[in-house]
């Protein structure tokens, strides 16, 4: 029995919530990143399986190569980025606000948080139809399918977020005197800041998620446009290409996300 306090104290890299340094965390990332890329490699090389059906990263680099230099890679990646980001941003300006109130107010809760419920669980793929009837199938359509996708969620992420605020803060502000806008304002929000940013990281990646989904909506350009257009003539390395390309540029929005997380709350880091 006394040696188990020791061992929990035991310096070392597995120790159960222990330290990396930054150097031995991005050799960890790089070696995540390496292994599956090594297996796919070998497997593609091994002839198991048709190179119609699993290219090699070789192929597949060689088509983001010839995408951007002959077919305009970089519209379709601006286009695409300017649908999620557009979509996101609409739910941001919507759901923080509605999330904080229904986080700080049980009536609110309890008249929009079942409604909220209800429609988080219908999948976004199946208001296609009704967003073309309403919306046409214009970059509006496109962005709403986004919109639908993350907006729900983001709502009932927030108010958790508020909920989760320390109950000794919000009775030392009311000792105190606050008002409820004062409340809602100054304690509410301020508390609950790094949460709700941690909130809009993980929201913001499934805004990638129904990019392809919403550039089913009469698109001609954009990384799910031809994502979609290559599996018609199974091409797979573009297929590849799209997939990796949109996972690189949602792991740059992430450590983005992650970057200001700690710039902005170094206080709220849980682990170094």
């Amino acid at each position: 029995m006394s040696d188990t306090p020791q061992a929990s104290t035991r310096p070392g890299i597995w120790r159960i919530a222990g330290q990396l340094s930054r150097t031995q965390y991005w050799l960890f990332a790089l070696l995540g990143l390496f292994i599956p890329f090594a297996l796919w490699t070998l497997y593609a090389a091994s002839g198991w399986v048709d190179a119609v059906f699993m290219p090699s990263p070789w192929s597949v680099a060689t088509r983001i190569i010839t995408w951007l230099v002959e077919d305009d890679l970089t519209a379709d990646t601006l286009i695409s980025v300017y649908r999620v980001s557009a979509g996101f941003a609409l739910s941001a300006v919507l759901a923080l606000p509605l999330g904080l109130l229904i986080g700080a107010f049980r009536p609110v809760e309890a008249l929009l948080e079942p409604l909220t419920d209800f429609i988080r669980y219908m999948p976004a793929v199946a208001f296609i139809p009704l967003v073309m009837l309403w919306l046409g199938i214009g970059e509006s359509a496109k962005i709403s399918i986004i919109f639908i996708g993350t907006f729900f969620q983001m709502v009932l992420m927030v108010a958790e977020n508020v909920r989760l605020v320390p109950m000794a803060q919000i009775e030392a502000a009311l000792t105190m005197g606050a008002t409820r806008y004062e409340m809602i304002r100054l304690v509410l929000a301020q508390s609950a800041r790094p949460a709700i940013l941690d909130t809009l990281r993980i929201t913001m990646g499934w805004a990638w998620t129904y990019l392809v989904v919403a550039e089913l909506v009469a698109a001609n350009s954009g990384l799910g446009y031809a994502i979609l257009k290559a599996q018609r003539y199974l091409k797979t390395d573009t297929i590849f290409a799209g997939i990796i390309l949109i996972g690189l540029i949602g792991l740059v929005m992430d450590q983005g996300f992650r970057w200001l997380h700690r710039r902005l709350y170094p206080w709220a880091q849980v682990r170094g």
